[in-house]
């Protein structure tokens, strides 16, 4: 369960530097450092509010069904660790 959410971990941040690299180019370096500081998020929404214009419909869309992944792993890996607790 491990190595598959590194996996998707690093397909989310793959997608990331791809949405970085175009808030950069498009929004400019303020845009740009926001996103930095903030952890992705603001590339997230900006990614989001301007994927039609900028052509990022489909990385947004691989994005966001990664980060449900990602999340649904975890629980389901955290669920699989206290079941595993609780019979000890």
């Amino acid at each position: 369960m491990l190595i598959l959410m590194s996996l998707v971990g690093l397909a989310m941040f793959i997608c990331y530097i791809v949405v970085l690299i175009r808030v950069f180019k498009v929004a400019g370096p303020g845009h740009g450092f926001v996103s930095i500081i903030v952890c992705g998020l603001w590339a997230f929404v900006w990614g989001w509010i301007n994927a039609a214009k900028q052509g990022l419909t489909k990385i947004m869309i691989i994005w966001t069904g990664l980060m449900i992944l990602y999340i649904t792993l975890g629980l389901l890996g955290g669920f699989a660790d206290l079941s595993a607790r609780s019979m000890r």
